[in-house]
């Protein structure tokens, strides 16, 4: 170690190992500190599988009555030491205290108990701080061992409700007197299960027994698999959702009209299950009941309803309103129950979502019950439904302050000013317009060592309509069910990043639907983008590495042509000027040997990099967006997601427009409007992901994403800002983004390379997340991609896309991360290490013998990366 690094080392780890010795101490010494002698701290539950482990055993914790104090701190438990932290004498005091209303609490509460428990010499005193410890922190969980038993018990009772019916759980106690800490193993012994032999179903009513042999398909139990009551609990739910679904209201409301009988008088192992649906009566049939009166009232408050309301009615539904504040029929598009339909309560469920998705409404009351007959009794074929809205206040203002992600600013603030009017038009309507910024730092181009300064500021407005516009009819093609809805909007920003900063136009027309709680549609119908470069002149300054390769092409070819470098020198050329004539000099090009050509190719890199980041450029695009997701859905712990996009831009404009521009150094000349060239392109994008849980929560996720853009017509290449670059949080971890990994595994010199895009990206990650407690999670992962050409341009970089030859050249990284769950918040960190680097020489590609431990890439973020 140098004298220098000597001096340094103190300063630079002094706090950390400080901090870890002090948290090491008092994790060893304070935990037992109030565990009274002859008790045990329960610091453990250890579960061991005799014989298997099977894919419920995780849910099996929860059936132990004694449960370790929660670790949130560093995986050690910072609420008990709160606990601890408080003086030991007030205790019996403070937990007498704690059983009083708020407002009883104050200090003539406390001295009385001073007095109670005689510490007379206590009154007066606040204890402000031994209440906060006492308040925030949790007290010692001592060991019961009879607890333990029932614990037990309690398994075992769970195993046989899942149906290992001989199940046998056993337990052990490890006391360690010396510290005072104990843990309990409990030995699980699963045995033969019960499995059902044969499935019958005894339904006497024929149109309940006709609707469900017509889903049967979809029944969950089957001959031969394992008789597990919550199985049986799920078709039980599945049963009474369907025939709810086909009119049956309140059907087994009580949840004693649908049940199983299993036959356990001959075997144990092998039990006939016979489903059983039918009311305690028969002289209560089934009735399929109808929907009757609609109701919708729109009200200040609840007692206005009847008595203040107008009626109004649209199609079958009454509208009770105290003023004309909406209109009708905005609030009818949002009802998908209709009267005199069969009722069912996905209808009623999808009804209650529209009204407070048009963010224009709270539900005082929504009530749907059967019809009063004559008298007292009620009609149990008909259900009359009703809606009570109170309207949300016009105006919404918030204000706030984000700490967000994005894969080229890191971490970064971003304070915002959002209004929100709402029934803009009478109709729910809402315009949202917001005032944002964001402001971060950015690897320096000039030194990729440092960071600098980078912001984005934009304003945005958004009028949201609660239907789609469009001039005729769409319900009889795209019904209400779907909840259709459209949305213009209309925003503009100034972002400066990698210094040369741009500025954004952009607006569109957006129709959405939602088919159900999984399928969702967005047509963007007209997407129009107008990008804007600034302070193109300077581009040299900020990208350093090209601007050094070149001053090389430059000196070696004023060697070449000395007229040239007169020129330059006087200022009779631009460095543009001197570029093209390079690029076209036949002679020079030919005097060239390896090296000068390599050179030239990196020249010539620099050049479509200068094209394509100072590119000013029209994108006026039609997008469809599918998306099929099952992720947060708890009828699917196994979530698959499907995200799949295409673009489709250019194509009216080239309809009207013939005029060309001059083209660029190394682009040809290219149609244009007011000046602006416009993009051709179509781009395809797929995100596809698998998650696959395990035993304690443990989670596999699968992705794979495609993304191919195909410039046409006006564009020979995709703009830089609908094009695919490498690396980041989200993408390759081991690879910053712009970090040098790609395109393909082409050789072209590095600093040139770093901020190449291109038309072709596949990428597949492989995460698994193993949660440590309610808390902590950790994650191992593989990331693999990289981004091509989608044909040989003859431009010397060697991008291609070939299918003989891809797999060879994916980058590939690994690493472990930490994610920390506080609140509704996700901090993640990942570290990431390069395994297999295509840009590498060959032989020099495994990055094995150059593995650095204490150097990984970091990446920190926000959120899960998919």
């Amino acid at each position: 170690m140098s004298c220098k690094h000597y001096k340094n080392s103190p300063q630079k780890y002094y706090k950390i190992i400080s901090f870890a010795t002090f948290v090491g101490l008092l994790y060893a010494c304070s935990t037992t500190k109030k565990v009274p002698d002859g008790e045990y701290l329960l610091t453990q539950n250890n579960f061991e599988f005799e014989d298997k482990k099977e894919l419920f055993d995780g849910e099996l914790k929860n059936y132990v009555q004694q449960k370790p104090n929660k670790k949130q701190f560093l995986f050690m438990p910072l609420s008990l030491w709160l606990y601890n932290s408080a003086n030991p004498k007030y205790d019996t005091i403070l937990n007498e205290y704690m059983t009083y209303p708020n407002e009883m609490r104050n200090q003539k509460l406390r001295d009385s108990l001073f007095i109670k428990y005689n510490m007379k010499s206590s009154v007066g005193k606040s204890l402000l701080i031994d209440r906060l410890y006492h308040n925030w922190g949790s007290p010692p969980i001592i060991l019961d061992q009879t607890k333990t038993e029932k614990s037990a018990q309690s398994i075992e009772k769970r195993l046989t409700y899942r149906g290992y019916w001989d199940a046998e759980v056993k337990f052990k106690h490890v006391l360690d007197s010396a510290s005072k800490k104990a843990a309990v193993t409990y030995f699980i012994t699963h045995k033969d299960p019960s499995l059902i032999k044969e499935y019958y179903y005894n339904i006497p009513d024929p149109k309940v027994k006709n609707i469900y042999q017509q889903k049967i398909h979809e029944t969950l139990i089957r001959s031969g698999k394992i008789l597990d009551q919550t199985v049986l609990e799920k078709e039980v739910t599945r049963i009474t959702d369907l025939m709810r679904e086909y009119g049956y209201y309140k059907f087994n409301n009580f949840n004693d009209e649908i049940y199983f009988v299993a036959d356990s008088l001959k075997s144990r192992k092998q039990i006939p299950l016979t489903l059983e649906i039918h009311k305690d009566s028969i002289d209560t049939p089934y009735k399929v009941a109808t929907i009757g009166n609609i109701d919708v009232a729109i009200v200040d408050e609840a007692g206005d309803y009847p008595k203040n309301t107008t009626k109004d009615s649209l199609r079958g539904i009454r509208f009770h309103k105290v003023n004309d504040q909406y209109k009708t029929r905005s609030i009818w598009r949002s009802i998908i129950v209709g009267s005199k339909q069969p009722y069912d309560q996905k209808k009623l469920d999808l009804t209650k979502r529209n009204l407070l998705s048009m963010n224009n409404f709270s539900i005082i009351k929504a009530k749907d019950s059967l019809r009063h007959g004559g008298g007292t009794s009620p009609n149990d074929s008909i259900v009359d439904v009703m809606y009570l809205l109170k309207p949300l206040p016009k105006y919404e203002l918030k204000v706030g302050t984000d700490v967000n992600y994005s894969q080229l600013l890191n971490l970064g603030v971003s304070p915002s000013i959002d209004l929100t009017t709402r029934n803009v038009f009478n109709g729910a309507e809402n315009l949202s317009t917001s005032l944002s910024g964001t402001f971060g730092s950015i690897r320096s181009t000039k030194d990729i060592s440092k960071r600098v300064l980078a912001y984005e500021i934009s304003a945005q407005a958004s009028l949201n309509f609660p239907r789609l516009l469009l001039p005729f009819d769409y319900y009889k093609f795209l019904p209400k069910r779907y909840s259709p809805t459209s949305s213009i909007v209309l925003g503009a920003a100034v972002q400066n990043n990698i210094g040369l900063g741009r500025v954004n136009f952009n607006t569109g027309l957006n129709y959405f639907a939602t088919v159900n709680d999984k399928v969702s549609h967005r047509l963007t119908l007209f997407n129009t983008q107008l990008s804007l470069t600034k302070n193109k002149d300077a581009y040299y300054d900020y990208f350093v590495n090209d601007n050094i390769i070149r001053n090389e092409i430059f000196t070696d070819y004023f060697q070449h042509n000395t007229d040239a470098a007169q020129e330059f020198a006087s200022g009779q050329k631009t460095i543009d000027e001197i570029s093209q004539e390079i690029i076209n000099d036949t002679d020079y090009i030919g005097t060239l040997d390896q090296t000068g050509r390599d050179r030239l190719t990196a020249f010539l890199g620099t050049l479509v990099n200068k094209d394509r980041q100072t590119q000013d450029v029209i994108i006026s695009s039609m997008i469809y967006n599918f998306v099929y997701n099952e992720i947060g859905k708890k009828d699917y712990p196994n979530a698959f997601y499907f995200n799949g996009k295409v673009e489709l831009a250019g194509n009216i404009l080239s309809a009207f427009n013939q005029k060309r521009n001059d083209g660029g150094i190394v682009t040809s000349p290219e149609r244009t409007i007011f000046g602006i060239p416009y993009a051709q392109f179509i781009k395809f994008d797929v995100d596809v992901r698998k998650y696959f849980k395990f035993n304690s929560n443990q989670t596999l996720v699968l992705r794979q994403f495609i993304g191919v853009g195909i410039p046409y017509g006006n564009s020979s290449s995709m703009p830089v800002i609908r094009s695919y670059f490498n690396g980041g949080s989200n993408d390759i971890r081991a690879w910053v983004a712009y970090g040098g990994l790609g395109p393909s595994d082409s050789q072209v010199d590095e600093r040139v390379r770093t901020y190449m895009t291109d038309n072709v990206k596949l990428t597949t990650n492989i995460e698994y997340r193993i949660p440590f407690n309610d808390m902590y999670e950790g994650a191992i992962f593989t990331d693999i991609g990289n981004t091509w050409s989608l044909k040989n341009y003859n431009d010397g970089y060697g991008d291609e896309f070939k299918f003989n030859k891809f797999l060879g050249q994916v980058g590939i990284g690994s690493g472990f991360g930490l994610r920390v769950n506080v609140a509704y918040i996700t901090l993640r960190l990942d570290l990431a290490y390069k395994i297999y680097d295509p840009n590498k020489p060959d032989g020099d590609r495994w990055r094995f013998k150059d593995f650095q431990p204490f150097k990984p890439t970091l990446n920190i973020a926000f959120g899960y990366p998919f």
